[in-house]
């Protein structure tokens, strides 16, 4: 287990910079469970190395689409210990589904973005005629809108 007692040690401004995030965002993960800072004598808080790592797990976690609701679920969970494994599982590949999902939809937007331009350079050269429109151009793809 690493030792974080002689680490690095952010105070909230430097641990959102780190990250790009505003001080207001921090406080409310923190508000919200999701991070749980340090605090000095005085009640300053202040980050860790472990504190780094952790939000970056989350910035993952929530970039798959999780929910602020689902992400303090999985937490409790994580807190419960190794028994709630089970649940903590079907949570990330519930994740794993919709992101491909997702995924799966943004590919199909890029896709025809990329046609789209493909086709105006087409036209622009004059390797497609004036009178084929798109609709037919991605038929001949084999792609649809």
């Amino acid at each position: 287990m690493n030792d974080f007692s002689n680490s690095k040690k952010y105070n909230i401004g430097e641990f959102s910079r780190q990250f790009n995030l505003p001080t207001s965002t921090l406080r409310y993960y923190e508000n919200e469970g999701l991070i749980k800072p340090q605090r000095y004598p005085n009640g300053r808080r202040y980050y860790t190395e472990e504190d780094v790592s952790w939000l970056k797990f989350l910035n993952h976690l929530k970039g798959t689409g999780l929910s602020i609701k689902e992400l303090k679920q999985y937490i409790l969970w994580r807190e419960q210990g190794d028994s709630t494994i089970p649940q903590r599982l079907e949570l990330l590949k519930a994740a794993k589904h919709n992101f491909l999902s997702e995924f799966s939809e943004i590919q199909h937007h890029l896709q025809i973005l990329n046609d789209k331009i493909n086709w105006y350079e087409a036209k622009q050269t004059g390797i497609i005629s004036e009178e084929e429109n798109f609709a037919e151009y991605l038929q001949v793809l084999g792609h649809h809108e």
